[in-house]
């Protein structure tokens, strides 16, 4: 398939208003296995930790085979739209599946437990106040991305969840020669990773977003360890990078990894694996490259500095809470994680400041990201320790001292919300879709290339660490 087509197809995506509640989402699957039996397969591949029967979509025969899963991280609900048109293509569009002969096996969510609980801002997803303050994300533990075995110096991780035992069976199962895990960000602009240096595809990763009209995020990385293979495009060199770089900067990887991701696992079977990033909301620094007069290092600290302040915040209410909470919500899970790793993350921050030249400016794009980083977490955390707090005040089972830090903290998060960034856009469903969407094609066309060379065997392919 060449680019212009891919470029065709990933213009061409449906616009929604929102985002599909887990049950609208898994009707949708259904209707389409049920009006196409002899093209879709259903196979149940486990159960969520509530209870809840996990599906895969087996569609087509074609002689490649890709895993594609969604809900990987619950509170990144674009990827339901995007599995759910590669499946609706697939089908409908015999030119376009013959033409990448692959077996696709679809996961519209492998976390419906997690993401049910994101469904609040789901109708209204360009309201990043909202969004935030309905926000859910699961504790690293608790994470299906981050929750597959690994072993690597000092860390040893084999508590795996239910959700992540049925994806490490789908792969083992399929053997696929693409993953694709769908991932979003939040704000600025586009970015991938991909376990392979491929220039074709990675040419094609930037025309997609291109005629999309949407900009590539080339400011701060999210991980100051990430290895660039071009703009905006991160190779996926796994949890071993990470834990060498901590140990470099002398702070204990083990504070920081625990499992593994999916690309791992299906790395062990030769898998070419891609992860397209996109933000619900654009901002035009978030790709600009001009110098501003901050050094660099100076903008680590200060905003180390403003995270620090806050994160502080935070532990203090949740430690004078603590004591008093009687429901074990999923969000106080993740306010116990997330608030201490703030701190972490500080400390971090602070150790490569030192090691930055003195003479290196910030561009306008890095000081975006690492002060939007800033904002994130605010409202990322604080919103889930206050919907920790109001667990207890709604269910009527708070003192009056948990009444109180309730209402400092809202009070606070105010504040927090007064200060998001100005300037930002919302960005049209239908062009993340298509970014996805464009993204999987690529990786899909390269695969199914019969002039590339055949894949690596079981027994040379890199483990990532397990």
């Amino acid at each position: 398939m060449d680019q212009r087509t891919i470029l065709r197809l990933a213009t061409s995506v449906p616009d929604h208003d929102g985002f599909p509640l887990v049950d609208d989402l898994h009707a949708r699957f259904d209707a389409l296995a049920a009006a196409h039996p002899d093209q879709v397969t259903v196979t149940r591949i486990g159960t969520s930790r509530l209870g809840e029967p996990l599906h895969s979509y087996r569609i087509g025969s074609g002689s490649h085979a890709a895993v594609v899963v969604g809900g990987v991280h619950p509170n990144e609900p674009i990827g339901s739209w995007t599995a759910l048109h590669l499946a609706e293509t697939m089908v409908t569009d015999q030119v376009t599946a013959e033409a990448l002969d692959t077996t696709w096996h679809i996961v519209p969510t492998i976390d419906p437990d997690g993401m049910r609980l994101n469904e609040a801002w789901f109708d209204d997803p360009f309201d990043r106040v909202r969004y935030a303050r309905h926000f859910y994300r699961p504790a690293p533990d608790s994470q299906v991305e981050w929750t597959f075995p690994n072993s690597h110096g000092s860390v040893y991780f084999d508590q795996v969840l239910p959700e992540t035992l049925a994806f490490m069976r789908l792969i083992d199962d399929v053997r696929p020669e693409l993953l694709v895990s769908l991932h979003n960000g939040e704000m600025g602009g586009v970015y991938y990773y991909l376990s392979e240096d491929l220039p074709d595809v990675i040419d094609t990763l930037h025309a997609v977003p291109r005629a999309l009209g949407l900009p590539l995020d080339t400011g701060e990385p999210e991980s100051p360890y990430l290895r660039e293979l071009a703009p905006a495009v991160f190779a996926m060199d796994g949890v071993e990078a990470a834990y060498d770089y901590l140990e470099g900067l002398g702070v204990d990887p083990g504070e920081h990894i625990h499992g593994a991701s999916s690309a791992a696992w299906a790395m062990r079977h030769g898998a070419l694996c891609v992860v397209a990033e996109l933000p619900y909301w654009s901002h035009p620094d978030a790709d600009d490259q001009t110098p501003t007069t901050e050094p660099y290092a100076e903008l680590l600290r200060r905003c180390a500095d403003e995270l620090d302040a806050s994160g502080r915040e935070l532990q203090e209410i949740l430690d004078a809470a603590s004591p008093m909470l009687t429901i074990e919500t999923p969000f106080l899970e993740g306010s116990r994680a997330f608030v201490p790793m703030i701190a972490g993350m500080v400390d971090t921050d602070r150790a490569r400041a030192d090691r930055e030249p003195a003479a290196r400016v910030a561009t306008v794009a890095e000081r975006f990201g690492c002060e939007d980083l800033v904002r994130c977490f605010r409202l990322r955390y604080g919103g889930m320790l206050l919907r920790a707090l109001e667990s207890e005040t709604t269910a009527g089972t708070a003192p009056a001292a948990v009444r109180r830090l309730r209402d400092r903290l809202a009070e606070r998060y105010a504040s927090w919300q007064a200060d998001e960034a100005t300037g930002s856009e919302p960005i049209a469903i239908s062009r993340l879709v298509g970014v996805q969407f464009g993204a999987i094609l690529a990786c899909a066309s390269h695969v199914a290339d019969p002039t590339r060379a055949s894949r690596p065997s079981l027994a040379t392919t890199t483990t990532g660490g397990a």
